[in-house]
């Protein structure tokens, strides 16, 4: 049976546990609970648990296909990101509508060798639950102006 599922998720796909969505974790949390019965239930067929675990992960790639087709379906079982400061200011907004304080923002901020939230472009709460941030510096200002030079031409 670990082997199996071992396989089996190493066939759909890539992402770290740091990049799972709600959408992945859900998938996990249902085969865990579909194989439970073959392993220590009162069925211990493990072709019950390798058919349950096999659907919903052949379901899970059915989805996950369409999800790349249809925007809205990302959307709805993804999120979206969220900004959370934008040129050195909080939305609070933002951070209320997330339940996020500004003490996470400011943790990984301080990540990523920055001292002020002045210092901050923008933050970025991602669908995996990541912060991004991105500083403010004179070449990311620089390198801002040249994409507009040539976007205009």
């Amino acid at each position: 049976m670990y082997g199996a599922l071992l396989a089996g998720l190493r066939l759909a796909g890539k992402r770290e546990l740091g990049q799972m969505t709600p959408f992945d974790l859900v998938v996990i949390l249902l085969i865990a609970n579909a194989v439970q019965n073959a392993m220590v239930g009162s069925d211990t067929s493990v072709s019950g648990g390798l058919i349950a675990a096999g659907v919903l992960i052949a379901i899970n790639f059915v989805v996950a296909a369409s999800r790349e087709r249809v925007p809205f379906m990302r959307r709805a079982l993804e999120g979206s990101p969220t900004l959370l400061i934008h040129d050195g200011q909080f939305i609070d907004a933002n951070l209320r509508k997330e339940r996020v304080d500004r003490d996470e923002v400011m943790t990984a901020i301080r990540e990523h060798g920055i001292d002020h939230v002045d210092q901050v472009a923008s933050a970025v709460l991602e669908i995996d639950g990541s912060i991004s941030i991105v500083p403010k510096t004179e070449e990311f200002v620089r390198s801002r102006k040249k994409v507009r030079f040539l976007n205009k031409h």
